[in-house]
Formats: structure tokens, C-alpha cells, sequence
């Protein structure tokens, strides 16, 4: 294991992650566009981290430690209801999370991994402080929020339709380009971003498939026309 960095934060005594020191930020940009606004001053200072199944990355109400960015793998931000059910505010499969918390200076959910996980961390206060002094940056971060702002809202709008169809049509026409989407998870995975059971989505997409109204190949799903299976 590479040397813990100065600005290693030991209050984060919850991660049991590998810190991983030697990074290639041109791949990492490839399979993270989001990466490319990074400036160089935050690169140099940022923790690659490797979690297994089941860790938690933080709490609610946790003090701001860092920055995440998802590299591989997946991670849920999620709340606990009264009644101890847990709900999924997000499932992070790529990009970065929890960025509310950079103004908030607390996590306002807890981050535990789905499955193994490659997760980026850039020290808070040297995130906060490249926003305040590069333009450029904080000009492709303002940007960035004002398209998780828009998937916010289509997700939001998703889960208040009634039946399951509608709810598969909507994903392909706001998530997917000219009425095709590339699912990059698992049907299980998709259903619980759904709000649906799997037993439920396959259902729905068998009657989808019945009706004409979409085809599937493998990962592949393309709506044919909008008729009446969106609609039941």
C-alpha cells in the first residue's frame, strides 16, 4: 500500500479502502469525461481508492472529507426511513456524487458500495479552493450541476408515473438519443433505479416487446413507436 498523504483525512476511519497512488489520467479521462475539467493542482493531491462490497465511503450528517468521483464499480447514496427501510437516493455507476455536500460542508446521505469499487477522492478544501480561483473550472462544474439538476428532475418525474411501462418508456426517451438506450447495468440494477421489482419490469417489457412498442437486443432497447403499451 502506497504512503498515506499529509491531507489524509484519519477522522475517516469508516474506509478500509486500498489508497492506490500511481494513476493514468488519460485513461481515467476516457472512461470518465467528467475527469478532462480537473485541474492539474487537484490531480496531484487526489487518493485512488478500492472498496469491496459493502463498505461505507460516508455517513449522514459526516463532516465534508472530500470529493468523489466513480471510476468503476457502483455506489448508493441512501437514507434510512422510520421504519429502518432502506431508501436509494442514487446509484452511482460513473462520474461524480453527493456534490451537494461541497456547499453544505456535510453528507446529507451515507455512500455504500454495491459492488467492488474505484472511487476518486479530491481533498475538500483544495476542491473548494479551485472552484474559487479557475474560471475554467468552476465554469465545467457549473455546468456539470445543471445536468445532474436535469436527470434529477426527469428521475423525479419518472417515479411519479404510475405504471411500470410508462415508466420504462420514459427512461429510453430522457436517458437514451432517438428513442434507443444502452443499459450499462444489470436488469435487476435498472428495475431498483425504476422504483420497480425485477419480477415487475420483466413483466413490463415483455408486454412492451408483445405490443410492438420497443425491441430488445442484448443491452440494446429501442422503442419502435409510442402507442398504447406506454400507456397501460
Amino acid at each position: 500500500m502506497a504512503a498515506v498523504p499529509w491531507w489524509y483525512d484519519y477522522n475517516c476511519n469508516r474506509m478500509n479502502a486500498k489508497i492506490l497512488s500511481r494513476m493514468d489520467w488519460q485513461a481515467l479521462i476516457e472512461s470518465q469525461p467528467a475527469l478532462a475539467t480537473i485541474p492539474a493542482n487537484l490531480r496531484v493531491i487526489a487518493d485512488r481508492l478500492e472498496f469491496e462490497t459493502g463498505e461505507t465511503l460516508f455517513r449522514l450528517g459526516d463532516r465534508l472529507k472530500g470529493v468523489f468521483c466513480i471510476v468503476s464499480g457502483e455506489v448508493r447514496l441512501i437514507r434510512r426511513a422510520r421504519n429502518g427501510a432502506e431508501i436509494v437516493l442514487q446509484r452511482a455507476r460513473g462520474g461524480f456524487f453527493a456534490e451537494a455536500s461541497i456547499g453544505t460542508g456535510q453528507y446529507h446521505c451515507d455512500a455504500v458500495t454495491a459492488e467492488p469499487a474505484t472511487v476518486l477522492r479530491f481533498p475538500a478544501q483544495a476542491f473548494r479552493a479551485a472552484l474559487a480561483s479557475d474560471e475554467t473550472f468552476r465554469d465545467a462544474w457549473l455546468a456539470h450541476l445543471a445536468h445532474e439538476l436535469l436527470k434529477s428532475r426527469a428521475q423525479c418525474e419518472r417515479l411519479g408515473l404510475k405504471s411500470a411501462t410508462r415508466r420504462i418508456v420514459h427512461y429510453i426517451e430522457s436517458e437514451g438519443a432517438d428513442g434507443m438506450v444502452t443499459l450499462t447495468e444489470s436488469r435487476k440494477a435498472w428495475a431498483a433505479e425504476l422504483g420497480l421489482t425485477h419480477e415487475a419490469l420483466y413483466r413490463a417489457l415483455r408486454r412492451l416487446q408483445a405490443s410492438g412498442t420497443l425491441n430488445m437486443v442484448a443491452n440494446r432497447i429501442t422503442l419502435s413507436h409510442r402507442s398504447n403499451g406506454a400507456r397501460r
